[in-house]
């Protein structure tokens, strides 16, 4: 492995460490006395009867054990969802999957609602939404099924949306999430504590908001279901039509009395990675950019301007000279193009498409997905450079990429980054290198 692919994976193992509940909660939260402190918020404790715990998603274990940690015995107990389980006392986790919802999350978020629905004006709960508490805080509507759901996610996932556009379906096939926790939990105090992993931070998009004020309709969902000719199960196109027509009420939006008390704190995102990377890179005696944290589409064509940026460098100094780091990260796609695909995501799509386009020696390009799971791979990205595709392998790359296979082709390149479940997840993390 090259200098430049050590200090790549360098800078994207320092951008997930400082994107961990670990770092970021100590940071961010300190208790003096009965007053906790988020970020600059006050509460004052002696205020409250019972402070609880709930949320979901990647992080939302890792949090909750940071928090019991703060509190102590100041916590009176909680439940939250994820599929990376810690070890806890006073809050309960339940274990669920992602990106597909399972029936284990689904008990956990009915947990979540029986423990709301029981507070009152005395009661300050803190809120963990991380990013994958979409999938992990699923609560089907009305006569959905668990199967329903899955089937959903699975052609939102293949279909190139947005998760903007993702999030409005979600929302309106959920019973937990477009603000409708926040209207189970009032009149207590809400205190939200949020790790982004959407492109531009929108806390309505988190983790589809469960605790936040929600402005899209069941007409809004119907329309993403149309403009991806979405194969969904009868029953959910059903419940849409049905919700766009006046017969369910609608997410509760930014009027409704159920957000008084509810506060928004974001604690991490994608720019907390970014600029730890960053700052690894000016470490290393390398002249870094942070391009830009909201780079999004489709993943191989976003990869062409990152191999485009990365020569340029090389090639004339402009927009800085060598040796140098350009930081980036967001949210890319991938639109599935086949009925059997292999084994892929949008990070190992992205670095097989720049390994495609490479061939300036001197510049590496590295991708992962902070949580540590990129789509179906079992990898978080990879690190490619010129030699990754040869013209012996060119056809075969090409061949992995169209048949979304990324990662098997990487794999055997020794190219793929394997991190495990990173405990948090704040989008997707990307360097270039150029030597």
């Amino acid at each position: 492995m090259t200098d430049g692919h050590d200090l790549a994976r360098r800078c994207l193992r320092a951008g997930i460490d400082a994107a961990h509940p670990e770092t970021v909660v100590r940071e961010r939260l300190s208790l003096d006395d009965m007053t906790l402190t988020v970020v600059d918020h006050a509460y004052d404790l002696d205020r409250y009867d019972q402070v609880v715990v709930v949320g979901g998603g990647n992080a939302a274990g890792t949090v909750a054990t940071e928090l019991e940690e703060l509190l102590g015995d100041r916590l009176d107990g909680g439940v939250v969802v994820t599929d990376v389980p810690t070890a806890t006392e006073r809050i309960e986790q339940a274990e669920g999957t992602h990106p597909r919802p399972n029936a284990g999350a689904v008990a956990g978020a009915e947990r979540i609602t029986e423990l709301l629905a029981a507070v009152d004006d005395r009661t300050l709960v803190l809120a963990a939404v991380t990013g994958g508490a979409s999938a992990l805080l699923p609560a089907p509507a009305g006569d959905l099924s668990l199967a329903d759901l899955r089937v959903t996610t699975d052609e939102l996932l293949a279909s190139g949306a947005s998760i903007r556009e993702i999030n409005a379906v979600r929302k309106h096939l959920s019973a937990t999430k477009g603000g409708r926790l926040a209207a189970v939990a009032a009149p207590a105090t809400v205190a939200t504590l949020l790790f982004s992993d959407v492109v531009g931070d929108d806390a309505s998009v988190i983790g589809s908001g469960p605790f936040t004020p929600d402005e899209t309709t069941y007409g809004d969902a119907l329309a993403v279901v149309e403009r991806y000719g979405l194969e969904l199960p009868t029953a959910a196109v059903a419940r849409l039509q049905a919700g766009r027509d006046g017969q369910h009420p609608e997410t509760p939006d930014a009027d409704d009395p159920a957000f008084e008390h509810v506060a928004e704190h974001l604690l991490a995102s994608n720019h907390t990675a970014a600029r730890a990377a960053f700052d690894v890179a000016c470490q290393a005696g390398y002249e870094p950019m942070l391009l830009s944290t909201r780079v999004r589409g489709e993943a191989r064509e976003a990869a062409k301007s990152a191999v485009a940026v990365g020569e340029e460098i090389a090639a004339t100094g402009n927009p800085t000279e060598p040796p140098a780091v350009v930081v980036t990260g967001g949210e890319t796609t991938v639109t599935v193009r086949t009925d059997r695909p292999g084994t892929s995501g949008p990070n190992t799509e992205y670095a097989l498409a720049a390994g495609l386009e490479l061939d300036t020696p001197g510049v590496v390009l590295a991708a992962v997905d902070t949580d540590g799971i990129d789509g179906d791979a079992s990898v978080a990205g990879a690190s490619v450079d010129a030699d990754t595709v040869t013209p012996e392998t060119r056809w075969r790359a090409q061949r992995a990429l169209d048949s979304h296979d990324a990662a098997t082709y990487l794999d055997g390149c020794n190219a793929t980054i394997e991190t495990g479940a990173t405990g948090t997840n704040v989008n997707d993390l990307r360097v270039v290198v150029v030597e």
